[in-house]
């Protein structure tokens, strides 16, 4: 499960792909010429290793996403609740708002939000 730990640039490349896929791989390397600044050879060499982990595909040229953005995404701010917070969702929640307000209707989709996981 640790291939999907990203890395800050890893994680901007890869958002490129889930953005537009599927996409030819010279498109790509322009996608990420302007996006990123990065010289072909870079763009190929970070693709290389995402798919050797397994979170990319590039077969006959054609990019795409072998693991959804939201499954990193997961991964991501579970390791990061788990390592910061030891694990406690309200300990990161109240660090997050500390000193934040939330509208009435934000208010209201959050109960709703956590009511949908409560467990009966």
């Amino acid at each position: 499960m640790n291939q999907l730990k990203l890395c800050e640039s890893e994680y901007r490349f890869a958002a490129i792909v889930w953005q537009n896929e599927p996409l030819g791989s010279g498109e790509l390397v322009t996608l990420c010429e302007q996006q990123l600044g990065w010289k072909k050879s870079t763009t190929y060499t970070v693709l290389k290793k995402l798919c050797e982990r397994r979170i990319l595909k590039n077969e006959n040229a054609l990019v795409t996403a072998l693991v959804p953005q939201a499954q990193v995404q997961k991964f991501e701010s579970e390791q990061l609740i788990n390592r910061t917070f030891g694990g406690s969702l309200p300990g990161f929640i109240t660090a997050f708002m500390n000193d934040k307000k939330l509208s009435r209707q934000e208010a209201e989709q959050l109960k709703k939000l956590i009511d949908s996981y409560k467990e009966e």
